[in-house]
């Protein structure tokens, strides 16, 4: 019968030792997956800031103004305006038909 207890005695110290390693582990998987939810909500601010500068970025009147300061780009009228014509096809490629 004392054997019996003393197996007793060690399966339950193991149990118990497994128990706490367990919940151990959960808090360390919980605490960890709030720090990436966490990190999730931070990074879908950023998308939404990010997204809201890049559309006030791309208005037309903004690209219009960094042509004109940065590139030094002006507003193209008819005094010029230069138009190219298309050059004329060579006579020699005309089709021999039989």
């Amino acid at each position: 019968m004392s054997r019996l207890n003393v197996l007793l005695l060690v399966v339950l110290m193991a149990s118990c030792l497994y128990l706490v390693r367990v919940s151990y582990e959960s808090r360390r998987l919980f605490t960890e997956v709030d720090r990436a939810q966490g990190r999730q909500r931070q990074l879908e601010t950023e998308f939404g800031r990010l997204q809201t500068e890049r559309q006030a970025q791309a208005t037309p009147s903004r690209v219009e103004a960094t042509a004109r300061e940065k590139l030094g780009m002006r507003t193209a009228t008819p005094a010029i305006t230069q138009y190219v014509a298309a050059p004329a096809k060579p006579a020699s490629a005309a089709v021999v038909s039989r």
